[in-house]
């Protein structure tokens, strides 16, 4: 008989039908004559009550059933005697699968922390809260390729390996297949990468941006979502080593269409997992509740999870120049009265977290945009200002800080050369992208979404390394 998922069987009537559920132990109760397993298969949140009578399945077999173990269960769906579930199976049949040692078995049914779940995180996944997570992952990346296939946009696989930094900050992780204990040396004593693989220096890609560029100036509208790497020695609970970014790029737009874009797409995020997986929702919503009732009232969330979602759904965002945010900032009563860890004093400051949490949460209230920073803090491919700014954008959110960084891009080609010498970025090396701006250039923006970022929003976690499934940080590739 073909086996039916759990979440099949809970969104029917009770029905006196033959079925085989299969799926893993979350917990069992016994008495003399009969034996309650619940049983979840991942397919949806809740489990499913499994009734097995001592006296049709034996005694010997149940002995052998503990959480974590494996099953196949052959039975009859029927309306539950108890309160706490509409429908539950009772067992005609058990096959176990596999079975788990109760006494070695690192998930019985109490609270674990979430540091001791990142140390079995091959075993997490069994858990509620990484259950919902991992749906919620899955959700939130269908709902992404379905949002830019809706609007016309191609998606565009950006090369891993590669020789450029596009962020220019030479913190990437190095590609080689050189031996490392006897590596050619050239005529100087430096390494000879042209004896490389590839011959010549390279690393995993920390951005898909500029070959999207390239797309884009041919197919108008094209988006990246790939892994990228960064080698920064950064153990805060935003940053991983390895994550996923979402990289859109759009031919004839400019910094307008680029927020427009954004703010349109970051609200069909939110309202897709609104609307698809509100199971999971409610549960991390609760989640985060009983975990912040323990903490002092200044240091709980302002806001419930589904509260804060539905918040930056029903609003718009507010678009503020960077200029405006400093003079905020400044004269605001966190900075006079020296409560900031970082104290702004004058423009041309980095904002930091703290800055943007604080424009958000606390001035304006709502999701915000700022624009047109400081040239000497962004990339060079960004547009120029006349003055000493470009056209960027970050968009800032509750709880997070910045979640999305973008810019209109440099197209001319002149002015894109002063910049590049300007910041020591070779333009031999980059010929390729500066072709793009010789031969047909137009217009352009994009942005980058951090997917990690935006999982530790839909989902309200608290560390990054519990929205993706294996995190990779400083001294840490395990599993």
């Amino acid at each position: 008989m073909k086996r039916t998922e759990i979440r099949e069987i809970l969104a029917k009537e009770p029905v006196e039908k033959q079925m085989v559920v299969k799926g893993w132990v979350r917990n069992k109760r016994a008495s003399k004559n009969v034996a309650f397993i619940t049983l979840n298969d991942g397919s949806v949140l809740s489990s499913l009550q499994v009734v097995a009578e001592v006296e049709k399945i034996g005694q010997d077999l149940l002995s052998r059933i503990h959480t974590g173990a494996s099953l196949a269960v052959t039975g009859v769906l029927k309306e539950s005697q108890g309160q706490k579930q509409k429908v539950e199976l009772e067992a005609q049949e058990i096959t176990i699968y596999g079975e788990a040692d109760p006494e070695k078995y690192p998930l019985q049914p109490k609270k674990h922390s979430l540091e001791f779940l990142r140390e079995i995180a091959h075993l997490r996944f069994r858990t509620n809260t990484f259950s919902a997570v991992n749906r919620l992952r899955h959700n939130m990346i269908f709902a992404i390729h379905k949002y830019f296939h809706d609007h016309g946009f191609y998606n565009i696989h950006s090369p891993i390996i590669t020789a450029s930094d596009a962020e220019g900050a030479g913190e990437t992780f190095h590609v080689t297949n050189l031996d490392l204990n006897n590596p050619p040396k050239d005529e100087k004593g430096n390494v000879d990468y042209s004896k490389d693989f590839f011959g010549r220096k390279t690393n995993l890609t920390v951005s898909g941006q500029l070959e999207a560029e390239l797309a884009a100036l041919a197919l108008s509208k094209v988006y990246t979502f790939g892994p990228t790497f960064r080698a920064e020695n950064s153990n805060t609970k935003r940053h991983l080593a390895e994550f996923w970014m979402i990289e859109p790029e759009v031919a004839f737009n400019d910094l307008d269409d680029n927020m427009d874009l954004a703010e349109d797409f970051l609200k069909y995020l939110i309202r897709f997992a609104l609307e698809n997986c509100r199971e999971d929702l409610d549960f991390l919503d609760n989640r985060q509740k009983d975990a912040e009732k323990s903490l002092p009232q200044n240091q709980r969330s302002a806001m419930g999870l589904i509260e804060k979602l539905e918040f930056v759904r029903d609003n718009e965002f507010e678009r503020v120049t960077y200029t405006e945010a400093i003079d905020i900032l400044k004269n605001s009563k966190p900075n006079k009265k020296k409560k900031f860890n970082y104290i702004i004093e004058q423009w041309g400051a980095d904002l930091q977290s703290e800055h943007e949490r604080y424009l958000v949460e606390k001035h304006f209230n709502k999701p915000v945009i700022l624009t047109d920073y400081p040239k000497d803090i962004k990339a060079f491919y960004m547009k120029q200002n006349d003055d000493d700014t470009v056209r960027a954008m970050d968009i800032l959110f509750p709880q997070i800080g910045e979640i999305v960084g973008g810019s209109q891009r440099e197209e001319v080609y002149d002015k894109l050369v002063r910049r590049m010498e300007e910041m020591n970025i070779s333009t031999e090396e980059m010929w390729w992208f500066m072709d793009t701006r010789k031969y047909g250039t137009v217009p352009h923006a994009g942005f980058g979404l951090g997917f990690e970022r935006m999982m530790l929003f839909v989902t309200g976690m608290g560390n990054i390394r519990d929205v993706i499934p294996f995190p990779r940080t400083p001294q840490n590739a395990e599993f």
